[in-house]
């Protein structure tokens, strides 16, 4: 039988104790081992650097984390917008009730766990992610063309719309993801489905395939 696909590793955030409490943020803070709160409106965090530290932005309409630098970060989050857009995220959590937009383009994370999310949109183009893990999130539109996918797990997820135009995957396992459409089937090589999950996009995969359904 073929080998399951490699799990990603578990996220264990090394957080110190007590944390200190910092009070709001800016682009470029350096922020290491505290509790930011204080956050309203639009954040700006754009080319931060956060380190072993918790960030509250469950308040804020946004939260922008452009060009960013979190690790052992937990996140909670009820944005309307996250901007990630070339962030690099190691040993990551994503809890929270909601994250409108995530705009991910070219993005590096590294050990990153979204937990109960709804997200209308998230896009990654062009990212590389390894060992990241969703669970019992909602998502309307996941875009990933041109990404690189390794250890990538979904757990009681599900979306309306994948695009997986020319995305490399490998131990990408889908089989807890379930997906209305996937916009290239061709982008899925290296993934893992179910059987049921073949079956029910079988169509779109032998129209991929050049084969004439009639």
């Amino acid at each position: 039988m073929p080998a399951e696909p490699k799990s990603p590793r578990s996220v264990d955030l090394d957080l110190p104790d007590p944390l200190r409490v910092h009070r709001g943020i800016r682009p470029r803070d350096d922020v290491f081992g505290a509790e930011v709160t204080g956050l309203e409106g639009e954040a700006d965090a754009r080319h931060s650097r956060i380190a072993e530290s918790v960030l509250d932005a469950e308040s804020v309409t946004s939260i922008d984390l452009t060009g960013a630098t979190l690790t052992d970060v937990a996140v909670t989050i009820g944005t309307t917008a996250l901007p990630l857009r070339e962030s690099r995220l190691r040993s990551v959590t994503l809890t929270g009730r909601r994250a409108g937009t995530i705009d991910a383009l070219r993005s590096e994370w590294d050990g990153v766990h979204l937990q109960g999310l709804r997200i209308d949109y998230l896009s990654a183009a062009s990212s590389e992610w390894s060992d990241v893990i969703f669970e019992r999130c909602d998502i309307g539109s996941l875009d990933l063309p041109q990404a690189r996918l390794h250890r990538v797990s979904f757990i009681d997820c599900r979306v309306d719309e994948v695009d997986t135009r020319e995305t490399r995957c490998r131990d990408v396992d889908l089989r807890g993801l379930d997906a209305v459409r996937f916009t290239d089937p061709k982008g899925l090589s290296g993934a893992t489905l179910s059987a049921d999950q073949a079956v029910f996009h079988a169509q779109e995969f032998a129209v991929a395939l050049g084969i004439r359904v009639r």
